[in-house]
């Protein structure tokens, strides 16, 4: 039986490895993602032209479906890396793992909580009464759709996560402009936006860079940490718990249930004191017996970043698919009726699936490779920094939506890696400049003895301050700058391009 069970085993290990390898090689060898993503694409156009035949304005909805499946491609291939990033980083899931995960939840927080309506003009930045006709209102939303895929697209090449919803912003704006004119923007919200910029990443940095601090200070750098992890772990993972109850119920389900904020404070405390009751006396029973060093302490929150990515994904797919099928939506709404919609219009099924889908798809056939920048090549990850990211795009998300403010996932997340690993060049500059070792920063120097890092040549220990690795930062700020303007800029020039076509 024995020999059976090793065998079956062997086997299964055999069937993930290659599947594991399939998607590395779809992920490293562009051609054949494109290939099946055209697929994708083709049975998407066969599947609308059927669906909507003998409906006027057949044309635009059977091109704006083929659009909207090829910007959710990129919403997947693209934004899903901020949510299962740093769990594959911190090696709490493999490449196929994450994938998995995301794929599943992304798609379920995309069809249970993804809502039957959507706004028509994203975040209400351009007033369609100003829009003179139908057939423009058609042009300006497929523009503004192409554009923002078009560079989410182009972002994704370079390795720059970005916001998928700044782009469609930005292509609705440039669309609107070619359109209508400068009248036709709302630039109290476009200002609104543009602070975005700076106060998603850097409240995620800040917020994820305390939390890291504080574990330190807490639990590694205790001579017991056993006895600081009893104390201290079942708290951080019930914090965990009730943050990430309290953000499913202000992002993951809002479009079908919006709870008031006393409500959602009740949820986070009540989650938070069920999951402390229940693991408090796991995790003291797990310590007795362990060896007190620090792996053993990040070890223990590999199941809770599991979680956390699980529930950033469903948030995520819940929230996201909108800036694919919104659009689309109105598209398809607006060339049926030959109204201009303004405020909410219904979601057929087929326009959700494409969005759905779309994300699934371009995740598995892309994906890959953001989930690698995010979760490796900016600075390292291991499960206790993860969880600080994971926890700072949480609670950063519930904030801003607490005090009204306009904040990017993308950014957020992104903004909390940077902000590990700018604290860890801090503290490892500040823990080399006191000799290196730990509990004795405050020791005069004379009474040091020399640490390894004393002995390393000076060009060697810049470069080890260096956390996190600069290419990557100044790519990543610079495409977070340009999303809005470039969207906007790519939008105005196919709408002048489908003007003339179509004059």
């Amino acid at each position: 039986m024995s020999e059976q069970y090793k065998e079956t085993t062997t086997k299964d290990l055999s069937k993930l490895f290659k599947l594991e390898r399939t998607i590395h090689e779809i992920s490293t060898v562009p051609v054949i993602g494109i290939g099946i993503a055209a697929v994708f694409l083709s049975v998407i156009w066969l599947a609308t032209h059927t669906l909507t035949a003998g409906v006027d304005n057949q044309a635009y909805i059977v091109a704006a479906g083929v659009i909207g499946g090829y910007m959710a491609l990129n919403i997947g291939a693209n934004d899903v890396a901020n949510n299962v990033g740093p769990a594959f980083g911190a090696k709490s899931l493999t490449m196929l793992g994450a994938l998995a995960i995301a794929a599943v939840f992304e798609t379920a927080g995309a069809l249970i909580a993804g809502g039957d309506v959507v706004k028509t003009i994203s975040k209400g930045i351009i007033d369609p009464a100003l829009i003179p006709n139908t057939e423009i209102f058609l042009m300006l939303m497929m523009s503004a759709l192409l554009a923002a895929a078009l560079w989410i697209n182009f972002a994704t090449v370079v390795g720059a996560p970005v916001s998928t919803t700044h782009s469609i912003v930005g292509g609705v704006l440039g669309a609107g402009i070619a359109a209508a004119g400068f009248s036709v923007v709302n630039w109290y919200v476009m200002s609104k936006i543009a602070a975005s910029w700076v106060i998603s990443p850097v409240l995620g940095g800040i917020i994820a860079a305390m939390f890291l601090a504080f574990i330190k200070k807490q639990v590694l750098y205790q001579e017991d940490t056993i006895t600081a992890a009893k104390k201290w772990v079942p708290i951080l993972v019930a914090l965990m718990s009730g943050v990430f109850a309290a953000y499913l119920s202000v992002k993951g389900l809002k479009r079908i249930w919006k709870p008031e904020p006393w409500m959602v404070t009740l949820i986070g405390a009540g989650f938070f004191a069920a999951t402390y009751a229940i693991i408090n006396p796991l995790i003291a029973k797990r310590a007795d017996g362990m060896e007190n060093t620090k792996k053993t302490i990040r070890n223990m929150f590999h199941l809770p970043l599991i979680c956390a990515a699980a529930l950033l994904s469903f948030a995520h797919g819940a929230n996201d698919v909108a800036n694919a099928v919104g659009p689309l939506a109105a598209i398809v709404n607006s060339a049926s009726t030959g109204a201009m919609a303004g405020g909410k219009v219904g979601i057929p099924p087929w326009v959700m699936f494409v969005g759905a889908a779309g994300i699934t798809m371009g995740l598995m056939l892309f994906g890959p490779k953001l989930i690698r920048t995010v979760g490796n090549k900016i600075t390292r990850m291991n499960p206790m920094r993860a969880y600080c990211v994971a926890l700072s795009a949480a609670i950063t998300v519930i904030v801003a939506s607490a005090l009204g403010l306009p904040v990017s996932s993308t950014h957020i997340a992104v903004g909390a890696v940077f902000g590990i690993g700018f604290f860890r060049e801090f503290h490892g500059a500040r823990g080399a400049h006191m000799g290196g070792y730990k509990n004795k920063d405050t020791a005069p120097s004379s009474q040091r003895p020399p640490s390894k890092w004393d002995l390393l040549p000076t060009a060697e220990k810049a470069k080890r301050k260096k956390l996190v690795r600069r290419q990557y930062l100044w790519t990543i700020v610079a495409a977070w700058l340009i999303t809005v303007p470039l969207s906007a800029l790519f939008a105005g020039v196919i709408f002048f391009a489908l003007k003339g076509a179509f004059s």
